[in-house]
């Protein structure tokens, strides 16, 4: 069954920067589960499971507007901790979630203050050209819960 809309897909990857080492590997645990078509995915990396089978292997690089977009230097700010949603010790480089007009986001700590915390909204691998190692597990037809909900059930998916 080749990968379409609707498709429940079960994959292992791991990933690297491109020319660096791998820093995301997910054969040490289940496989990534994800229903195609409904936006659960980076775009250039759905684009590229396209047609594929399961037992199927490929490597795909994504430039920054396929991947996690361009570096934004205005997301780089100083918010007052009080804005933050994460608790306890704070410290620079740590992902945090702050609490913003648009609801909760996330954000890497650069710098910590005494009532204030220097983050950068940009997501970590923003500006960065991805290389993805992916290996095609599992094809299925999606349930009607699925579609409905639009993400996969099951284990590496949503559970309910």
């Amino acid at each position: 069954m080749q990968i379409s809309q609707d498709k429940v897909v079960s994959f292992h990857y791991r990933l690297q920067e491109e020319g660096g080492e791998i820093f995301e590997n997910s054969h040490d645990g289940d496989p990534v589960l994800y229903l195609h078509g409904h936006k659960g995915m980076l775009p250039g990396l759905e684009e590229a499971m396209e047609g594929k089978v399961a037992g199927e292997s490929f490597e795909v690089t994504l430039d920054q507007d396929k991947g996690y977009g361009r570096r934004e230097e205005g997301a780089v700010q100083r918010v007052p901790k009080k804005h933050l949603l994460t608790k306890g010790k704070i410290t620079p480089g740590q992902m945090v979630q702050i609490n913003t007009e648009h609801g909760a986001t996330e954000a890497v700590v650069i710098k910590v203050g005494l009532k204030n915390v220097d983050i950068d909204a940009n997501h970590p691998l923003a500006g960065k050209t991805l290389v993805f190692s992916i290996e095609v597990v599992d094809v299925r037809e999606a349930t009607s819960e699925e579609i409905a909900h639009g993400h996969a059930h099951g284990a590496g998916g949503h559970q309910h």
